[in-house]
């Protein structure tokens, strides 16, 4: 059949982004040939993976789906975080303008929209005047986006100064969770500092505008945030998820997978915190310390933080040991691994692993579902981990390190967990009654991720809602 409907995605270059974007691009096509999908590319001065993602996808997918790589735009990065987004996006109108103006004219199939990440909202004025719907593409969960809508509904209809909701009495009646929650730990940072506050909230205002949200969740894990968005103003949101790259890479070359495989059933704790999770080295060593009275075996992914003032992604270490306690490596020689770089989706899909200690990133987070590894949360520096960790508490599928954990990715960690904390922690989700039943309630919802995706589950019938609503333009 010959492909009639276009849509253009623009993801923004973080490889937590990213994946699920293009994961979700792979998962229109093989779904449906009218579609075709061309999707903007811009290059990211602080991450050097994404150029070889997005290889390794192109030379993998059919030919309807393209990529355009956009001209590199030099952004300052001397600013905060979140205004460095803004005028990282900013600095693209002109091109995803060009991209768009260049399709229209080519004829060959119709452009019936544009799908940008939530980061990506300020290229939505190109959807405007090509005369195109536009939709937000949330690689987080339903919860976010309700936080998002929240906050916004609070400052332009209650007028609340949000900058102003902190300190140990100040509360938030967040729809999407049971309980009332101290606004300090739920707000975004980026929200309690007034430069960055209505960059923020700017985001949120153009959801509304989107004619659709496609969220990578799916309805059983998140039923009462589904509800809550009824009452936020939000758009059509197509929960579509989960939206993963699961395949596992082949055992060729991952040593650490043969150690793996003489391990009990279970028995591995795996603590790994993300694409940025690294720690100074005063952490580092209380995260040993805990490891090695826990006497759990273990594998740790341990990144080396950039310097200080560099928002760049972590490295490996060329010898680990250097931040590590004395003698630490040799103590644990046959109980645990320490390494760089993990495969992480391989790991966790090893029957050795039975618990995973995590920063709580949303797709860290699906991929413990998927395979039915419990958590151990430990949230440090985005507001989509905490709604992670309120939402895997809640449903008795992780336990708690830290809470309120905060690391600056620029200045670098502003506290420290103790030992003792962790080992509580580590041993909380590996030892006892409890982490039966918690490991239990896992694979049930393991169970639920898969059949979601499925002929006739609910993100099969969400995505297919979707793609009607695009091809009936």
């Amino acid at each position: 059949m010959t492909t009639t409907s276009e849509l253009v995605f623009v993801p923004f270059p973080a490889v937590g982004h990213l994946v699920s974007m293009l994961e979700m691009a792979k998962l229109l096509v093989d779904r449906d040939d009218r579609l075709s999908i061309t999707v903007l590319v811009m290059k990211s001065p602080f991450d050097s993976e994404i150029d070889s993602r997005v290889e390794l996808f192109a030379a993998s997918v059919a030919a309807r789906i393209r990529f355009i790589l956009l001209p590199q735009q030099n952004v300052s990065l001397e600013a905060s975080p979140m205004a460095f987004l803004n005028h990282f996006m900013e600095s693209h109108k002109a091109s995803v303008r060009e991209a768009i103006t260049n399709l229209s004219a080519c004829g060959s199939s119709r452009l019936k929209g544009l799908v940008v990440d939530m980061f990506c909202t300020p290229v939505i004025n190109g959807a405007v005047e090509f005369g195109i719907p536009s939709y937000v593409f949330i690689p987080s969960g339903v919860a976010f986006l309700g936080l998002m809508l929240y906050l916004q509904f609070l400052q332009d209809e209650q007028h609340v100064d949000l900058t102003r909701l902190t300190g140990p009495d100040a509360e938030l009646d967040f729809p999407c969770f049971a309980n009332s929650l101290p606004a300090a730990k739920f707000l975004p940072s980026e929200v309690l500092m007034k430069e960055d506050c209505q960059i923020f909230l700017g985001h949120a205002r153009r959801f509304k505008e989107a004619k659709g949200i496609l969220v990578n969740t799916f309805a059983e894990l998140e039923p009462r945030a589904m509800e809550a968005l009824a009452g936020l103003g939000a758009p059509a949101v197509y929960p579509l998820g989960p939206i993963l790259n699961i395949k596992v890479e082949s055992k060729k070359g991952f040593e650490i997978l043969d150690w793996l495989d003489q391990q009990l059933d279970a028995s591995v704790v795996f603590l790994c915190f993300g694409s940025h999770g690294s720690f100074d080295e005063d952490q580092v060593k209380e995260i040993a310390c805990a490891l090695e009275r826990s006497e759990c075996h273990f594998l740790w992914s341990l990144r080396q933080p950039p310097a200080k003032g560099k928002l760049e992604s972590p490295s490996d270490y060329a010898d680990p040991a250097e931040v590590l306690p004395e003698g630490f490596i040799h103590r644990t020689t046959g109980v645990g691994r320490v390494i760089g770089w993990a495969p992480q989706v391989a790991i966790l899909a090893h029957r050795a692993i039975g618990g995973f200690v995590s920063h709580c990133g949303w797709n860290s987070t699906l991929e413990s579902i998927w395979f039915g590894v419990p958590i151990a949360a430990w949230p440090q520096y985005a507001e989509q981990q905490f709604n992670a960790f309120q939402l895997v508490v809640e449903l008795g599928l992780a336990a708690e390190i830290k809470i309120d954990y905060r690391r600056d990715l620029i200045k670098g960690g502003n506290s420290i967990v103790t030992a003792d904390k962790i080992e509580r922690g580590i041993r909380s989700l590996m030892e006892g009654k409890e982490a039966g039943e918690r490991r239990k309630k896992v694979k049930e919802m393991s169970k639920k991720s898969r059949k979601a995706l499925m002929e006739g589950g609910t993100s099969y019938l969400s995505l297919g809602r979707f793609i009607e609503d695009v091809c009936s333009q």
